[in-house]
Protein backbone atom coordinates (compact mmCIF):
# COMPACT_ATOMS: atom_id res chain seq x y z
CA UNK A 1 0.00 0.00 0.00
CA UNK A 2 1.02 3.75 -0.99
CA UNK A 3 1.06 5.97 2.41
CA UNK A 4 -0.47 9.86 1.05
CA UNK A 5 0.79 12.34 2.95
CA UNK A 6 -2.44 14.00 4.26
CA UNK A 7 -0.57 17.22 4.37
CA UNK A 8 -0.41 17.54 0.53
CA UNK A 9 -4.54 17.42 0.19
CA UNK A 10 -5.22 19.87 1.86
CA UNK A 11 -4.46 22.82 -0.66
CA UNK A 12 -6.83 20.50 -2.93
CA UNK A 13 -9.70 20.08 -0.55
CA UNK A 14 -10.06 24.63 -0.06
CA UNK A 15 -9.95 24.68 -3.25
CA UNK A 16 -12.36 22.72 -4.11
CA UNK A 17 -14.43 24.10 -1.44
CA UNK A 18 -13.58 27.42 -2.91
CA UNK A 19 -15.22 26.98 -6.24
CA UNK A 20 -18.33 24.68 -4.40
CA UNK A 21 -19.13 26.41 -1.53
CA UNK A 22 -20.49 29.67 -3.12
CA UNK A 23 -22.40 27.98 -6.21
CA UNK A 24 -23.77 25.87 -2.88
CA UNK A 25 -25.12 29.25 -1.03
CA UNK A 26 -26.81 30.90 -3.63
CA UNK A 27 -28.63 27.57 -5.00
CA UNK A 28 -30.00 27.43 -0.78
CA UNK A 29 -30.82 31.62 -1.22
CA UNK A 30 -32.46 30.91 -4.90
CA UNK A 31 -34.58 28.25 -3.03
CA UNK A 32 -35.52 30.54 -0.08
CA UNK A 33 -36.30 33.21 -2.41
CA UNK A 34 -38.49 31.00 -4.93
CA UNK A 35 -40.33 29.94 -1.73
CA UNK A 36 -41.31 33.38 -0.60
CA UNK A 37 -42.47 34.10 -4.31
CA UNK A 38 -44.45 30.77 -4.22
CA UNK A 39 -45.86 31.80 -0.86
CA UNK A 40 -46.93 35.57 -1.87
CA UNK A 41 -48.63 34.05 -4.94
CA UNK A 42 -50.68 31.72 -2.90
CA UNK A 43 -51.60 34.41 -0.74
CA UNK A 44 -52.64 36.54 -4.14
CA UNK A 45 -54.65 33.84 -5.08
CA UNK A 46 -56.35 33.41 -1.75
CA UNK A 47 -57.29 37.24 -1.79
CA UNK A 48 -58.74 36.88 -4.87
CA UNK A 49 -60.69 33.87 -3.98
CA UNK A 50 -61.85 36.01 -0.98
CA UNK A 51 -62.97 38.65 -2.85
CA UNK A 52 -65.00 36.76 -6.00
CA UNK A 53 -67.34 35.44 -3.31
CA UNK A 54 -67.32 38.18 -1.39
CA UNK A 55 -68.84 40.29 -4.08
CA UNK A 56 -70.82 37.78 -5.32
CA UNK A 57 -72.84 37.54 -2.07
CA UNK A 58 -73.14 40.97 -2.00
CA UNK A 59 -74.99 42.45 -4.68
CA UNK A 60 -77.78 43.97 -5.64
CA UNK A 61 -80.38 41.32 -3.56
CA UNK A 62 -78.24 42.20 -0.41
CA UNK A 63 -78.56 45.79 -0.58
CA UNK A 64 -82.41 44.96 -0.89
CA UNK A 65 -82.24 42.74 1.72
CA UNK A 66 -80.27 44.24 4.41
CA UNK A 67 -80.23 47.84 3.40
CA UNK A 68 -76.65 47.75 3.37
CA UNK A 69 -74.87 49.56 0.14
CA UNK A 70 -73.79 46.60 -2.89
CA UNK A 71 -70.62 45.85 -2.71
CA UNK A 72 -68.58 48.28 -4.96
CA UNK A 73 -64.54 47.55 -6.72
CA UNK A 74 -63.69 49.94 -3.70
CA UNK A 75 -65.62 48.36 -0.88
CA UNK A 76 -64.15 45.11 -2.02
CA UNK A 77 -60.82 46.30 -1.77
CA UNK A 78 -61.22 48.03 1.57
CA UNK A 79 -63.25 45.29 3.36
CA UNK A 80 -62.15 42.18 1.78
CA UNK A 81 -58.61 42.37 0.28
CA UNK A 82 -56.87 44.74 2.57
CA UNK A 83 -57.81 43.38 5.96
CA UNK A 84 -56.50 39.48 4.69
CA UNK A 85 -53.35 40.77 3.16
CA UNK A 86 -51.29 39.80 6.28
CA UNK A 87 -47.79 39.78 4.52
CA UNK A 88 -48.48 41.64 1.78
CA UNK A 89 -47.58 45.48 1.38
CA UNK A 90 -50.74 47.46 0.57
CA UNK A 91 -48.84 49.64 -1.62
CA UNK A 92 -48.49 47.27 -4.46
CA UNK A 93 -51.51 45.52 -4.16
CA UNK A 94 -54.56 46.30 -6.65
CA UNK A 95 -58.43 44.55 -7.31
CA UNK A 96 -60.25 44.51 -10.50
CA UNK A 97 -64.33 43.75 -10.49
CA UNK A 98 -66.06 43.67 -13.29
CA UNK A 99 -69.56 41.92 -13.13
CA UNK A 100 -70.59 40.38 -16.55
CA UNK A 101 -74.27 42.50 -16.92
CA UNK A 102 -74.75 44.52 -13.15
CA UNK A 103 -74.23 43.27 -9.68
CA UNK A 104 -77.57 42.01 -9.77
CA UNK A 105 -78.13 37.94 -9.15
CA UNK A 106 -80.39 37.53 -11.61
CA UNK A 107 -81.41 39.59 -14.75
CA UNK A 108 -84.44 38.75 -16.65
CA UNK A 109 -84.15 38.67 -20.28
CA UNK A 110 -87.14 40.14 -22.63
CA UNK A 111 -87.72 36.80 -23.73
CA UNK A 112 -88.24 35.68 -20.17
CA UNK A 113 -86.00 33.51 -19.51
CA UNK A 114 -83.61 34.09 -16.27
CA UNK A 115 -79.61 34.44 -16.23
CA UNK A 116 -77.45 34.68 -13.53
CA UNK A 117 -75.09 36.95 -13.45
CA UNK A 118 -71.05 36.36 -12.58
CA UNK A 119 -68.43 38.09 -10.73
CA UNK A 120 -64.46 38.17 -11.81
CA UNK A 121 -62.04 39.56 -9.66
CA UNK A 122 -58.61 40.13 -10.32
CA UNK A 123 -55.91 40.81 -7.42
CA UNK A 124 -52.43 42.04 -8.56
CA UNK A 125 -49.35 42.36 -6.12
CA UNK A 126 -45.89 44.12 -7.33
CA UNK A 127 -43.44 41.61 -5.92
CA UNK A 128 -39.99 42.87 -4.94
CA UNK A 129 -37.99 39.91 -3.69
CA UNK A 130 -36.28 40.09 -0.52
CA UNK A 131 -33.00 39.95 -2.78
CA UNK A 132 -30.82 41.20 -5.30
CA UNK A 133 -32.76 38.96 -7.88
CA UNK A 134 -35.80 40.98 -10.74
CA UNK A 135 -39.52 41.16 -9.22
CA UNK A 136 -42.64 41.13 -11.28
CA UNK A 137 -46.56 41.26 -10.83
CA UNK A 138 -48.25 38.45 -9.31
CA UNK A 139 -52.11 38.37 -10.62
CA UNK A 140 -54.91 35.88 -10.03
CA UNK A 141 -58.36 36.09 -11.30
CA UNK A 142 -61.32 34.67 -9.67
CA UNK A 143 -64.72 34.23 -11.26
CA UNK A 144 -68.03 33.05 -9.47
CA UNK A 145 -71.73 32.97 -9.87
CA UNK A 146 -73.88 36.06 -8.53
CA UNK A 147 -76.20 34.06 -5.18
CA UNK A 148 -78.30 35.37 -2.84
Amino acid sequence: MLLRNPARRSAATAVEMAVVAPVFIFLIYALVIGGLGIFRYNQVAHLARQAARYAAVRGADYHQETGKPAATQDSIMQECVAPNSAALDPRYLGCTVTWDRSNATREPRPDGTVVNNTVTVTVTYQWFPEAMFGGGTLSSTSKMPMSY
